[in-house]
């Protein structure tokens, strides 16, 4: 077990600034870890947190992506850092919920190799159709997969779209035919194409799309209604409980001190609240939750056990 450890972009129009604290956790420079290349939400995210560790806390901030191996490049990399909060990792569902079932021989564990400090949001996506088909309805959409099929993309095996996928596979009895892409752009130039009748991506990263008629949503895999399409009905008020988030988080190796992690979850709640910061990343969809670093442990506990059976039915297992 390990305990020695562990975290272009866009600019933001800084709001009001907070005034300086002299708190900050350590004196050394914060590498945040991204599980992906730049130019992505969750490098959009690290990017914001680094901006305003900064500039309003004093603490200086880098990013550094790490992309590979479904996040467990980076994550394992962390894990093997010392726990003195110089590097965190910009953590989500890949590293620490997909990982931990589809590879046998992962390198770490994700809940004792780290110190989960910070929930910071989620993203959500929904299931889309062709407009021409004339499904408009969840209930026209199984009609359609049990009558002559439907064939659908997602970003990849494995992917928080495939894994939705198969999660409305099983709670619609339904088998729709998967065609896995290369991340989400290419399955959509392929709908837009015709090759394909449906497809599951983030709802906000789908916003003209929707807009200008050219893809229609049937339901969101969220809680509740997005606020960006509130017209989008749920999976769940349809009847139907399924519920898949790209979440994000901020972690740290294990053995870090309870105070630090403490400041850190309390600066990041700070920062997560600011106008500027809530305006910015309600254009991916993201809202920010406040929870304890208590509470974000045990949601990343629950995730691991909760999407087991889905990852495993979607034949992700490495």
């Amino acid at each position: 077990m390990k305990h020695f450890l562990a975290l272009g972009a866009a600019t933001l129009l800084l709001a009001a600034p907070l005034q300086a604290e002299p708190g900050k956790w350590t004196d050394e420079p914060v590498r945040i870890v991204v599980t992906f290349p730049p130019g992505g939400t969750s490098d959009l995210i690290a990017r914001v947190l680094a901006q305003y560790f900064e500039s309003e806390y004093g603490q200086k901030a880098v990013v550094d992506n790490r992309p590979g191996a479904g996040g467990t490049v980076a994550a394992d990399f962390v894990a093997e850092q010392a726990p003195d909060g110089t590097t965190l990792i910009l953590g989500n569902n890949a590293p620490f919920t997909i990982a931990p079932t589809q590879f046998e021989d992962l390198p770490y564990d994700p809940m004792a190799d780290f110190s989960h400090i910070a929930y910071l949001g989620a993203s959500t996506p929904a299931l889309f159709v062709q407009p021409a088909s004339g499904i408009t309805s969840i209930e026209q959409y199984i009609d359609a997969a049990k009558g002559n099929g439907i064939t659908y993309g997602s970003s990849g095996v494995g992917s928080i779209t495939h894994i939705l996928g198969k999660a409305v596979d099983i709670e619609l009895d339904i088998e729709q035919i998967h065609v896995p892409y290369q991340g989400s752009a290419p399955a959509i130039q392929d709908f837009r194409a015709g090759v394909l009748e449906a497809y599951y991506d983030m709802v906000a990263l789908n916003r003209d799309l929707i807009t200008e008629g050219e893809t229609q949503p049937i339901a969101l895999a969220a809680p509740e209604r997005s606020p960006i399409f509130p017209e989008i009905p749920t999976f769940r008020e349809l009847g139907h409980d399924i519920v898949i988030e790209n979440w994000t988080g901020l972690s740290g190796p294990a053995g870090m001190d309870p105070q630090m992690v403490e400041t850190i979850n309390e600066t990041v709640a700070e920062i997560m609240q600011l106008d500027a910061v809530v305006e910015q990343l309600a254009q991916f969809g993201i809202a920010h939750t406040p929870m304890s670093a208590e509470e974000f442990t045990a949601f990343v506990e629950g995730t691991i056990s909760t999407w087991e059976p889905l990852i495993k039915a979607a034949k992700v297992n490495g």
